[in-house]
């Protein structure tokens, strides 16, 4: 397939485009590279830099690239950042995804994956959480997320678009090329391997009194493979609507820091801090459905398989790209 990925110098975007075109598919990357990378652009792929917010660059990149779908990857994500600046927010992830929509219109593409999240379902009532959990975001991010679902729930009734809605929990992990970036850095794995690559005295523990097994909150950790795996069936197959991307098994907060301990031989000290206002005790994938229509199932479901590729690949960067 031609394949048109918006966000394909972040993480998830990276990684999906170099599994796409490693299984012979033709890719073109757009992205601003604002909180992407270059240096994580598979040079196999068509780069086309732009943005979302300007309709005339990205109606030019989809007439250039004439694809047969889109992966759309481009947004901003980061949960704490949105309530300071929602506005922010639902401009890049609302209003750009709209220019998106019309540019696939003009261009006459209609099948679009797009990155949603499990932000979504905010405060799950129970878990673990399926795709009829009712949706009732917490944060402008989650919200802008939802939105845009909405908006391509709409193209789909009234203009024949296909969308697919990919609602990720805790993406980590890493390939033998790309790994997680951020800037900000607010993901717990990356965080922890901070402290045993030296850069970072301790690790914060955010709360140990849920009423969980050990006291701190779990979590759905998925690898970032399993992920983008989960992007190349949903093109492949003749499917429309929310898939959740998860194992449907929790780790806990202190359970990462002990498998990161033994994995970097590191002693990683933690430090328990207050809770965070809006953390849920449990967020976990029922993924069943994605199972069952897509044909998907995690191979990299082990929490020590998912923090060695991550350890190996920072320390191959320690500085991130910029290394």
């Amino acid at each position: 397939m031609n394949v048109f990925v918006t966000g394909g110098a972040g993480y998830i975007g990276s990684v999906t485009s170099e599994m796409l075109l490693d299984a012979g598919h033709q890719v073109t990357i757009f992205d601003n590279l604002g909180r992407g990378h270059r240096s994580a652009l598979d040079p196999r792929a068509t780069f086309i830099e732009g943005d979302l917010l300007d309709q005339a660059a990205i109606t030019a990149a989809m007439q250039q690239a004439r694809p047969d779908a889109v992966l759309h990857f481009a947004a901003f994500a980061l949960v704490g950042e949105s309530m300071e600046n929602p506005s922010m927010y639902f401009e890049n992830n609302v209003i750009g995804g709209i220019h998106l929509v019309e540019a696939m219109r003009a261009g006459g593409v209609r099948k679009i994956v797009f990155s949603s999240t499990c932000a979504t379902y905010g405060q799950p009532e129970q878990v673990p959480i399926t795709e009829e959990t009712p949706q009732r975001p917490q944060n402008p991010y989650g919200e802008s997320k939802l939105m845009f679902e909405k908006i391509l729930r709409w193209h789909q009734e009234i203009n024949g678009f296909q969308p697919v809605f990919l609602r990720y929990f805790n993406a980590c992990g890493a390939t033998e090329k790309f790994g997680e970036d951020h800037t900000p850095e607010t993901h717990l794995i990356p965080l922890v391997l901070r402290v045993a690559l030296g850069q970072r005295d301790s690790v914060k523990i955010f709360g140990d009194d849920y009423d969980t097994p050990d006291g701190t909150c779990l979590r759905d950790y998925i690898h970032i493979a399993d992920l983008a795996q989960a992007h190349m069936l949903a093109l492949e197959k003749d499917v429309s609507g929310p898939f959740n991307l998860g194992t449907g098994t929790g780790n806990s907060v202190r359970e990462v820091i002990d498998v990161c301990r033994a994995v970097t031989g590191h002693p990683i000290p933690a430090v328990v801090a207050p809770r965070r206002p809006g953390d849920p005790a449990r967020l976990v994938a029922s993924a069943g459905k994605a199972h069952r229509v897509l044909g998907w199932k995690p191979a990299k479901a082990d929490l020590r398989t998912i923090v060695e590729s991550a350890w190996a690949w920072h320390r191959q960067h320690p500085h991130g790209y910029q290394s």
